[in-house]
C-alpha cells in the first residue's frame, strides 16, 4: 500500500486485523492500565483536579448518599500520612 506523507511517496506494509488482535481485560486490569478513563489525570496531588482527589469526592459523595438513604449514622474520614 502506499501513503503519501508530506511531499513524499513512501510504501507502508499492509497489516491483516482480526480477532486475535483484541485483548480482553477483567475491570480491575482495564482501570489499571486506563486510570485516565476513570479519573482523569493521575498527577502528583498538587493540583486541584489530580486524580486522587476525584477518588477522595467520589467516596465522599457515595457516603453521603448512602447516609441519606439511610444506610449509615455515621460519615469517618481516616487520611494516614505515608499512604
Amino acid at each position: 500500500m502506499e501513503k503519501i506523507k508530506g511531499n513524499t511517496l513512501e510504501i507502508v506494509e499492509e497489516v491483516s486485523y482480526t480477532e486475535d488482535n483484541i485483548t480482553t481485560l477483567d475491570w480491575r486490569e482495564h482501570i489499571r492500565r486506563r486510570p485516565g478513563m476513570y479519573i482523569g489525570k493521575l498527577g502528583d496531588g498538587t493540583h486541584s483536579d489530580d486524580g486522587i482527589y476525584v477518588l477522595l469526592k467520589e467516596i465522599l459523595d457515595n457516603s453521603i448518599d448512602e447516609y441519606m438513604m439511610g444506610y449509615g449514622q455515621v460519615i469517618e474520614v481516616s487520611l494516614k500520612e505515608k499512604t
